[in-house]
This record gives C-alpha cells, structure tokens and sequence, in this order.
C-alpha cells in the first residue's frame, strides 16, 4: 500500500509540476537589437519529408511609432533552394488567427528558390493574443453565432491592454514591416511573395509599401478590400453552380431536382433533433459554410460533397449528419482561431462589416450568412469594441500596383471568390495575370489537386514570369458520399458514445454486485477499473451535453471534472479493501475531483483530458490511502 500511495502522489506531483510549467513561448535573445536576426542550421519537415533549412529568431519592435517600444520576437525558417538560388519566395498563409510556420508544400519550390517563413507576429511569437473569453464564449453558446461574444471580445481587448499590449500593433502594416525586416536581416535586394487566402492582403499592402522590394507576388485565393466579410449574394451564386454541376451528375441530380431550393429548405429551418440529440441551427449553417470551401478529398470530411450530402440527407428524413455538423462546430471552430490577433487584423475591414450590417444584413440568403456572423458578431460585434490601428485608414482602398503579379483562383470558392478578383483587384495591377481553375475551391484544393501543376506554375512564374496552367486540366466535382461521410460520422460517434456509456454503467454495476456479495477486491481490479469507469463517465457526460446541455461545452471543467469524480471516484471506493466506510465515497469522489481538474489544466487539448483522467485515479487513490478510516485492515 505505501509504494501505491508513493506512485499516485508522483503523478499527482507531476502533474502539478505540468500545470505551473511555463509555457514553451519564444525570447527575444540577449542583446537584440530591432531588426536583428540570428540564425543557425535546422531541419524543416516538409511534404517531401524534412530537408535542410536554417532556422532562428528576428527581434522587431511591438510598436515601431515608439521609439522605447519594447522588442518582440519571431521565428523565421529558411528552406534552402538545391539549385542555384534565385529570388527567395516569402510565404503568407491565410487566416487571420492562425500561424505562419507550417508549409509542407515548401519542397515544390525550392529547385531554384529559398523558400522564407516569418512568423505572423500575435500568434508565432513572443506575444501571443489568445482570447479565452472568447473560446469560452463560443463554445458554451446556444450556437456559434451568439450575442455573447462581444462581451467577450471586449473582456479580451480590456485585459490584454491591462498587460500591456498594444492591440493597434497587430496590423497588416505592422506584418508587412516584419517581412521586410526579415528581407534586409537575411540581405535578400529583392524577394518574391507566395500569398494565400488573407495573407494575399498582407501581399497587396507588401506591393503598395515597399514596390522597389519585390521581384513577383503570386496570390491564390485573393482577399481584396472589404472582403473579409463573406458576401451573401455571391455565396448564393456559388450555391447555383454546384447546382448545375448537380444537374448534370447522375449521383447528384437522383436525390434532387434542383440542389439550392433543397439546400435552402434544410439550412432556413434545420431539424431541431436527432432523436433526443440537439441540432444547433446556427452550427450547421456555419459549419455548412465552411464545408462549401473545398470540394477535394484532402479536405474531407469537410468538403462541399459531404456537407451537401448532410443536407440531402436530412431533407429525406435522416439529420444524423446535420447533428454531426453541429456537435463537432462546437469542438473544432472556436478553438482553431487566435482571436486576438484575428480582431487586430481583421479590423482593417472592420467599415465593410459595418456598412453590411447597416444595410441590413443578410438579406435572406440559403445558408443565411451564417459564416460572416460567426466571424464578426453581428451588427454589434467585435469591430465596435476592439481598438483599431491607425495604420488600416489608408489601406482599405485599392491602389495602383506596378508588381509583376499572378492571381490563381478556384471556380467554386466560397471564401474567396474569383469574380471579386477579377472585378475588384485585377484591374488595379498593370501588370497582373488571373488564372481561374475549373471547379476547384479554396487554397487547399489548389494545393492537393494535381501538385505537379501548382509547382509547374508557381515556378514558372517566378523564374520567367509566363503563366502556365495547362497542367491543372478539369477535376469534375465528385457528389458521392465518402465512405465516412457526415451521416456515418454522426451514426459513429454517438454508438461509440453510447456504447462507452453502458460498458462504464455495467462495469460499475458488477463491481457494486461484487461487493455486496461480500468478496473482497483484488489489487488489478483497482488497476484496471479507473480508464473504462471514466471513459464511461465521460460518454455520460457527453450524452447529457448532447441532450439537455445544449449551451455546455463538452469539454470544459464543469463536465469532464464531475464525470471523472463521479465515475472514478465511486469505482475507486468500491475496490477499495474496506468500503463500507461511510465516509469513503466523499473522499474518493472529492479527490478523483481535485485530481481530475488538475490532469484537466496541467495540458490542453485531448491531451488534457487524458492526464485528467489519470489525475482523476490517482487522487482518488490517495485520498483513500491517507483517511485513517479507510485504511486497510
């Protein structure tokens, strides 16, 4: 008994030790100065597997308008060219809210090239704008288009400000300025652009800045000014050519005459239910939206086929998909954004959502817009409580661009359309190209489809400046069903869940018979017991959420803290030598409990709950061993 209470006392100490460790956030190194750069050799995992790269860390002023503005750091990846180099390619990933670094498709392009990461400062960096609030808000919201999150928004700005961030230095400007800091630090004269999604306005502020510091700027899927705020009617257009594609698919067009009206029909007034499981209407449009963005099967399951194949579903009778859509939006969308730093960067467009709103808003459109509301809050959202920089004022207006500059777009991107490149920014380049890929999405399918043409015509351009996209040839939209489409999704977690749930139940009713037949518990049965008895407890808890809960985060300390305790805690008592002690159960429940919050907050993620769970034991454990009351006999 004392080397198992010297076992769960070490877990318990290391996770306490886990949770007060300081997180692994990046220095600025001793003595940098603004603008420097250290470097050293590395290795950067690619598509291709890893390759040769250096690697280091750029010191750059948090506020460059203040002289005794204190310095911030990022991380920078260079991936070296195998052949003779000539101009590096700097790469702007989309967004806003999400890194920088990770580029598996770097190893297409460096025959002739450097390729060159920076880290977008408020999310790679030594100052990381994490919104908790707003996670929270969402997450524990009635569905991910709430009120609530403005509230939350200003809570974030208010306490960020209070540590001493300066949020009106997280602009687009202020991005620019550090990817020309790393370009003079690395002594590149000129630099080529790779942008994507909302980094092709990083691209576009880079042209009007600094025209004399590039060489090309290639942009795939192109975010002109005021676009950041999802246009209804083009959405709807969108809508309409996957309707003619459907038209014309045999698959497609035998479970609907005509895919918008059904579309429309579902998404304005989705199925409250599944059987007892609630379906948040707001989930579905939103995560609806999202599907729409890709039609390839990289992307699945969010894919365009599969969400349309949710809602065909649904509209014959079976929501299984619709309801999976809603339960996994609440798990992977509030969580996958840095929200600090996407207010800061987004609130460049911050008047285009204004003036949507101002005009009214959706104006009845078939997934009613849901996505815009989900990223900027309503009409009294977030863009009326974040602080914006005075860098935006004079870059939310195209100007004139002489850059040598190749526009790529998908056919059928929701989230970037081709046609607000095409009407809105092209014009604008003197000298621009636009390439639009039949029946291609959004910057993903770019990149799956056919990767021996998205190098062909990325390098080509860079090295002659011709534009080739003969290799792309046409991808038909595939509407089947994947085989684990959104309806098997759905069928498959709640059989799992409900399936953990009875074996956790009936492994609890066994050991309680166990006990009542007076038969003393064996040591492995205290081993073994603890991981099903809280799996089960968990997939209780789940149902629950998934029932009754609706506005409940599945994974928050309110539900996995008492499943865990209850479920742990009682198992424990149970096995325990002496269980008949009256006082046993509070002191397994109260410490499976303190336990299960420890192992909850000592890591994040599903990490988290793993740790929770052994927390969880070994508390429980050791509240048991040291009670002189329950000590064994």
């Amino acid at each position: 008994m004392k080397k198992s209470m010297a076992v769960s006392g070490l877990i318990l100490l290391g996770l306490g030790v886990l949770l007060v460790w300081p997180a692994d956030t990046l220095d600025v190194p001793d003595g940098a100065a603004a603008g420097s750069l250290n470097m050293q050799a590395c290795e950067y995992e690619t598509e291709a597997g890893p390759v040769p790269a250096d690697c280091g860390t750029l010191a750059v002023p948090e506020t460059r308008a203040d002289p005794g503005s204190e310095l911030i750091a990022l991380p920078v990846v260079r991936v070296r060219a195998t052949g003779t180099p000539r101009e590096p390619i700097f790469r702007l990933g989309g967004g806003p809210g999400n890194s920088n670094m990770t580029f598996p498709q770097a190893s297409r392009l460096t025959d002739g090239h450097d390729v060159v990461l920076v880290g977008y400062r408020g999310v790679d960096g030594s100052r990381r704008l994490d919104c908790g609030e707003v996670t929270g808000a969402l997450q524990n919201s009635g569905d991910l288009v709430a009120a609530e999150t403005t509230r939350a928004f200003r809570a974030c700005a208010q306490r960020l400000t209070k540590d001493g961030v300066d949020l009106t230095a997280y602009s687009v400007v202020q991005r620019v300025e550090d990817m020309e800091a790393a370009r003079t630090a690395l002594g590149y004269p000129r630099i080529n652009l790779l942008s994507s999604s909302a980094g092709t306005r990083t691209a576009m502020v880079y042209s009007w800045r600094h025209p004399a510091s590039l060489a090309r700027s290639a942009m795939v899927s192109v975010n002109p000014p005021g676009r950041m705020v999802w246009d209804p009617e083009i959405t709807d257009r969108q809508i309409g050519r996957y309707a003619e594609l459907c038209a014309t698919d045999s698959t497609c067009s035998a479970r609907t005459t005509d895919l918008a009206a059904s579309l429309r029909e579902t998404a304005t007034a989705p199925p409250a239910r599944w059987g007892p499981l609630t379906i948040k209407p707001g989930n579905v449009r939103v995560t609806g939206m999202y599907g729409m963005h890709h039609n390839g099967p990289g992307a699945a399951p969010q894919t365009a086929p599969n969400a349309i194949d949710a809602f065909l579903s649904a509209a014959d009778g079976d929501p299984s998909g619709l309801w999976a859509m809603s339960a996994l939006g609440d798990v992977l969308l509030p969580g996958g954004i840095v929200w600090g730093e996407f207010a800061s960067f987004a609130m460049i467009d911050a008047p285009a959502a204004q003036a949507y709103y101002a005009a009214g808003g959706d104006p009845g459109s078939i997934l009613g817009n849901a996505g815009a509301e989900f990223l900027w809050g309503g009409p009294d959202g977030y863009s009326t409580v974040w602080p914006d920089s005075p860098d935006n004022a004079e870059y939310r207006t195209l100007r004139p661009s002489d850059t040598e500059t190749l526009l790529v777009s998908g056919s059928v991107d929701f989230s970037t359309p081709a046609e607000t490149a095409t009407r809105e920014l092209l014009p604008t380049l003197t000298r621009g190209r636009q390439v639009i890929l039949p029946e291609l999405g959004h910057t993903g399918d770019f990149w799956e489809h056919r990767p021996e043409a998205s190098k062909h015509l990325l390098t080509t351009f860079y090295d002659t400046g011709a534009v080739d996209d003969s290799r792309f040839g046409v991808r038909p939209v595939d509407f089947t069903p994947a085989a684990m489409s959104l309806p098997a999704i759905g069928k498959i977690l709640i059989s799992v869940t409900v399936g953990g749930a009875l074996a956790g139940l009936a492994l609890l009713t066994l050991i309680t018979a166990r006990v009542r037949r007076n038969k003393r518990p064996g040591i492995w049965l205290r081993l073994l017991t603890p991981l099903p008895l809280g799996i089960g407890g968990l997939c209780v808890a789940a149902l629950l959420v998934w029932t009754v809960l609706p506005e409940t985060y599945v994974g928050s300390a309110v539900v996995i803290g008492p499943a865990l305790a209850l479920s742990i805690g009682l198992g424990a008592w149970l096995t325990w030598p002496r269980p008949t002690r009256r006082l046993g159960p509070f002191l397994a429940v109260g410490g499976a409990l303190a336990g299960a919050l420890l192992g909850l907050f000592a890591l994040t993620g599903p990490a988290g709950i793993v740790t929770a769970l052994i927390g969880a034991a070994a508390a429980a454990h050791l509240a048991l061993h040291t009670s002189p009351q329950m000590a064994p006999a």
